[in-house]
């Protein structure tokens, strides 16, 4: 199994690698936000819109929870592949067992401190006296599964970098299934309402524990989990999270801006302008995750290669993902601005939010046929272990552009200026992006034709 993903990395044509590593990724990711799609559909018509509200609270701390799993997962992805491109496989076995050493600290370390401070975290993202209860039911129950968000999370993103996209994507879809499933029966059967959505999302992820588990356990990894690996070393601990941290800080930026997107808009909109906040940003969400697929199926390939010095296929896989993730990109841009409304109808009928959201959603969406080149060059330098730039493209849409814009605009355009600050941060970070990949991508070709020259 080993030498024939190894073969698979190395020789065969890369669109077509791409295409096969990334579509797995991106169900992977299209189920995984079922979690939280799902929820808001039920809440939002059996609830209403002060429940979509109380999930728009919780969006970003939920985004915070997983993006400790992204963090974890994605730095030890980029070491194992690597590692497999190098033939160093004890590396890549010790990087495993780190990285599952780190969740259960993590997990236990968040799950803890969110419990006894959930008052004061909701507070602090927005929530209003009237969304108070239903954020606070909803988060209790999401901070005692944190363990298990963080562990899905980080594994689907390690199991990914063997190769094994399928498996991750069926890891997820068993997850989403299961969640479907639970959530009328607890919100409705149960009645327990908005609490019941977040029951049956932790219960859920059990189902993914077990799956992932049963992969290790049956062989169908070539690495495994042994006990002497789990004892954590302190170089290999810092190489994870100091690769795998721009994934943290956009997460935790987004996190944090989009708690700051509530308070203005608590103060510019009130609880109808969070509502709108709750529907579009998911929908938002789903539009950016085939560019985030195309550069999760391109980092297997461009890790490898790159610990295998084949520049030329290095960058061969980088410039075909720019081309899939402006393509699909473009085209559910342009299907956002002239259609806004079925993609609204699926989460309400309240006539007032569908108004004010089709409005909100033309100005959010203008900028998203630039999500994919951001994307993608963020996953290259990530997949080639290069933190540095990794990190300034990641945060730098959140922190450098959208949160200077988030506080100027609403003072010119109101409530659109904070839709249309969506847009502009687009923009300015695939600016940014193309100025920090023009000399990687040169860097690499002088690489490439040195080794040929050698040759």
């Amino acid at each position: 199994m080993k030498n024939s993903r190894e073969s698979m990395l190395t020789n065969e044509p890369v669109g077509g690698l791409i295409w096969r590593l990334s579509i797995p990724a991106m169900v992977a990711m299209f189920v995984n936000g079922l979690y939280n799609l799902v929820d808001t559909i039920y809440i939002g018509h059996g609830v209403g819109s002060m429940g979509i509200a109380g999930l728009s609270i919780a969006f970003p701390i939920q985004m915070l929870i997983g993006g400790m799993g992204f963090m974890l997962g994605s730095g030890t992805a980029s070491i194992i592949s690597r590692s497999f491109g190098a033939k160093d496989y004890e590396k890549a076995h010790r990087a495993l067992g780190n990285n599952l050493f780190s969740v259960m600290v993590l997990g236990l370390l968040c799950m803890v401190l969110g419990r006894v401070f959930l008052t004061s975290i909701l507070r602090l993202f927005g929530a209003s006296e009237e969304i108070m209860p239903y954020a606070s039911e909803y988060m209790g129950v999401i901070f005692l599964g944190s363990p298990l968000t963080i562990f899905t999370m980080s594994m689907n993103n390690i199991i990914r970098s063997e190769g094994a996209a399928r498996t991750a994507m069926w890891s997820m879809l068993i997850g989403a299934i299961a969640n479907i499933i639970l959530d009328p029966i607890f919100i409705f059967t149960f009645g327990m309402g908005i609490r019941g959505a977040a029951v049956a999302t932790v219960l859920s992820r059990v189902f993914v524990l077990a799956w992932i588990t049963w992969f290790y356990r049956s062989g169908g990894s070539f690495l495994s989990i042994r006990a002497k690996h789990l004892a954590p070393r302190i170089a290999l601990l810092k190489e994870i999270i100091l690769i795998g941290f721009p994934a943290l800080l956009q997460n935790a930026s987004s996190s944090f801006v989009y708690g700051l997107i509530n308070q203005i808009l608590g103060f510019y909109g009130g609880n109808l302008a969070l509502a709108v906040l709750g529907v579009n940003y998911r929908i938002i969400m789903y539009s950016a995750m085939p560019a985030v697929g195309i550069a999760h199926g391109m980092q297997p390939i461009a890790g490898f290669n790159y610990g295998a010095r084949r520049y030329g296929r290095v960058l061969e896989a980088l410039r075909t993902s720019n081309v899939m993730a402006l393509s699909l990109c473009s085209g559910i841009a342009i299907t956002l601005l002239i259609f806004p409304g079925p993609a609204l109808r699926i989460f309400t009928s309240d006539k007032e939010l569908l108004e004010a959201g089709m409005s909100a959603m033309r100005l959010m969406v203008a900028g998203t046929f630039f999500v994919g080149y951001n994307r993608v060059g963020g996953g290259f330098f990530q997949a080639l272990g290069k933190a540095l730039p990794a990190f300034v493209i990641n945060s730098a849409r959140p922190i450098l552009f959208f949160l200077p814009l988030l506080v100027i605009m609403p003072r010119f355009l109101g409530i659109n200026g904070i839709w249309l600050s969506f847009s502009l941060a687009d923009i300015l970070s695939f600016l940014l992006t193309a100025f920090l990949m023009a000399p990687e991508t040169r860097f690499l070709r002088s690489l490439e034709l040195a080794k040929e020259g050698a040759g």
